[in-house]
């Protein structure tokens, strides 16, 4: 799909100062920044690398401030806002057009007669970011002077740059500059102009996002060298930012590789669509896709009890260990030295479990990539731990966060649908026992009081303190939506993961009964979730004040799962037709499901402010977009209208030219307008597009 802005868009600074572009290398390393090239959040900047993929993400390069001068006349190409609310020069004047090639940023700026390209991208699995700029047309040379404006801070804090002297010394083509002692340096580079080292601190940058999320709203950036190539009609020059002494400083090969590896992902996406030529914007999401799919390094694992045994192998008790009373994953034989996660958002989400697991089918299946898929599933179960996978992998290389109940429960679904799409049974007998493992320690009881209530089957979770389920906020001590009790949702997952193990039990040739008398329990014991007063399902049971009657979002996956072909549903169908229809008509938005009612006394429909402000409307009443795949699954499972349940994506389609272009946002306020909110891109937004639009494609009729 072409996604392209003329003057009318370009020349607004409400709207250019607005709109975005991201660029990623699968490190977690990523660049970012508005099409004005105004910094407006911590988070901007042309380089930020993951020096310890994926995390430790430090900005490196923040800005070029380009000036063109043409037949003797000077051109200010680049926009700044400073903390006494100017903004000065005004370079998005001169902005011709804004597009994307795939995931390239490509500016084109009118100078007199002359047109003089920008594009952005990163190398592939390299913290190298090329800025490469081309003349296409002048009847003169126009002379280039770019300011390159450093940094070396952690990517989510500001900088106050009084005092601090940077080294900045020459080195084969470029510059290398060591901002701090005992830390890696970082390179400037080109292949055809020398450049000239500076050292001049620029102070006062406003960041009016910043300002907006109730965060320090200012910055200062050093302008570390300055580059002055000449171009003539057709000639190129290539500004290459690195943390690679090595870095290939040809921009034209960089360029080709760039666009092979973007030409592959589309060709492999269109491998697993349901039609020969997908519409242009399912190519566009599974560039997308790509962006959140990163390396991980897998750890030794010294912080689990290597020593301790599985679960026996048919035992729905995980073994005894005396007083700690913990037991290790099953390893598996042989591991990857290096696996592959996600990262759930840009510009400031790692990876994290719930949603890897939540995202895994449409990032990876829908996208043609099956072995990624399982690399994926093989990583995340090198970090099984009581039956739990982790929540979040700190961004400062710490073990990980155990406080999820629903990250271990998605594995199954993500298992499920790996399976469906390979029938590669090999990886369900490897990874048998550890999920024997976690039914184990979810009847036993592990972390934070998550353990099956004997008497009704279902899934109790929540301690004082702590947030389980994905409405997870929490402001200091304050959590939001504590959801102690029986989470809706959690049980419904529960339920499927039991009906996906007895059918693993039977390809695998063993007694599937354990898991099948279980999952039957568990579905006599939903019905408790059916108020038949309101006409929905309660969201959580046996909480710490009663049964919880708040219209949210969560009941639709008691519509939306487990997969018909494993067993009944959690509902009967007039049940399941009136949690689809309350939801559609209280919940539902252009863009995705609102997180509560909007009737409800808590509701939130504006999500901003500082920390306690947007941790406080983060899960009570702002829209989620990911939400909307749920959703249209079960619309179509109850009205069998393939049309009207893939309409419900329309809008999410329009967004890829809206907010980070190309690209789908995290949340929305709740409230109309429903402007974009949180990481401006978000893994399982996008892939819940992707999954369930390629599942009713086929079945459309228009």
């Amino acid at each position: 799909m072409t996604i392209s802005f003329g003057r009318h868009l370009c020349g607004s600074a409400a709207i250019a100062t607005q709109q975005e572009w991201l660029v990623t290398n699968g490190l977690g390393s990523y660049g970012c920044g508005t099409v004005a090239g105004v910094l407006t959040r911590h988070y901007h900047g042309l380089l930020v690398a993951a020096l310890k993929p994926p995390v430790e993400r430090t900005l490196l390069v923040a800005k070029v401030n380009e000036t063109a001068t043409y037949l003797g006349q000077p051109y200010d190409l680049y926009c700044d806002r400073w903390a006494d609310g100017a903004l000065t020069p005004h370079g998005y004047l001169h902005l011709e057009s804004f597009r994307l090639e795939g995931t390239i940023p490509i500016w084109v700026y009118a100078i007199a007669d002359a047109r003089l390209e920008k594009r952005v991208w990163m190398e592939p699995g390299a913290n190298t970011t090329y800025i490469r700029y081309t003349l296409n047309r002048a009847t003169a040379p126009v002379e280039l002077h770019l300011q390159v404006l450093v940094n070396h801070r952690p990517h989510d804090q500001s900088t106050q740059g009084s005092g601090w002297q940077m080294e900045i010394k020459d080195c084969p083509q470029g510059l290398q500059i060591w901002a701090k002692e005992a830390v890696q340096p970082f390179y400037l580079l080109s292949e055809t102009a020398p450049a000239q080292p500076a050292h001049t601190w620029y102070r006062g940058y406003a960041l009016a996002v910043e300002a907006y999320r109730g965060i320090h709203p200012y910055d200062d950036h050093l302008h570390a060298a300055t580059f002055t190539p000449t171009l003539g009609q057709g000639q190129s020059f290539t500004l290459v930012a690195t943390t690679e002494a090595e870095a290939d400083r040809s921009g034209q090969s960089a360029l080709l590789r760039r666009l092979a590896y973007e030409h592959h992902l589309i060709t492999q996406g269109k491998s697993a669509q349901p039609e020969a030529h997908p519409p242009a914007w399912v190519n566009q999401l599974v560039l997308a896709a790509d962006q959140f799919v990163v390396n991980r390094a897998i750890a030794d694992a010294g912080h689990l009890d290597a020593d301790l045994a599985p679960a026996p192998a048919d035992s729905l008790t995980p073994p005894h260990t005396g007083d700690a009373e913990r037991a290790a994953s099953t390893p598996l034989a042989p591991r990857p030295a290096v696996g592959k996660s996600v990262i759930a958002g840009y510009p400031w989400f790692g990876d994290w479990g719930r949603d890897t697991m939540i995202a895994l089918p449409g990032l990876t299946l829908t996208t043609g990539r099956p072995a990624l898929a399982r690399l994926i599933l093989q990583t995340f179960a090198r970090y099984l731990d009581r039956g739990m996978l982790p929540n979040a992998f700190p961004e400062d290389g710490q073990p990980p966060h155990y406080n999820t109940v629903d990250a271990t429960l998605w594995y199954f679904e993500a298992l499920r649908a790996y399976h469906r799409a390979t029938a590669d049974t090999a990886l369900i007998e490897d990874l048998f026992p550890q999920l024997q493992e976690i039914i184990a320690w979810h009847h036993k009881g592990t972390r934070y009081g998550i353990q099956v209530d004997p008497a009704d089957g279902l899934l109790a979770a929540g301690e004082s303190g702590v947030q389980l389920t994905w409405m997870d906020a929490k402001a200091g001590d304050w959590v939001v939506t504590p959801r102690i009790g029986k989470p809706v949702e959690v049980n419904a997952l529960w339920y499927n993961a039991l009906l996906v193990m007895a059918d693993f039990a039977h390809r695998l040739g063993k007694s599937p009964e354990p898991y099948q008398s279980l999952a039957a329990q568990t579905h006599r014991g939903f019905q408790r979730f059916w108020n038949s007063e309101l006409g929905y399902c309660y969201d959580v049971l046996d909480g710490p004040t009663g049964p919880d009657p708040a219209l949210r979002p969560n009941q639709i996956f008691a519509v939306a799962l487990p997969d018909l072909a494993l067993g009944e549903p959690c509902l009967s169908l007039d049940q399941q037709r009136a949690v689809v229809d309350v939801v559609a008509q209280r919940l539902l938005t252009s863009h995705g499901l609102r997180s509560l009612d909007p009737s409800h006394p808590s509701y939130h429909g504006h999500y901003g402010g500082d920390l306690i402000q947007r941790d406080g409307a983060y899960h009570q009443g702002t829209v989620w977009s990911w939400l909307i795949g749920p959703f249209v699954q079960a619309h179509w499972r109850v009205y069998q209208d393939a049309d009207l349940a893939h309409s419900f994506l329309e809008p999410l389609i329009h967004h890829l030219h809206g907010g980070c272009l190309g690209t789908l946002s995290e949340i929305f306020d709740g409230d109309v307008p429903m402007e974009p909110r949180g990481a401006f891109a978000q893994a399982w937004s996008v892939a819940e597009v992707l999954r369930v639009s390629a599942q009713l494609r086929p079945l459309r009729k228009e």
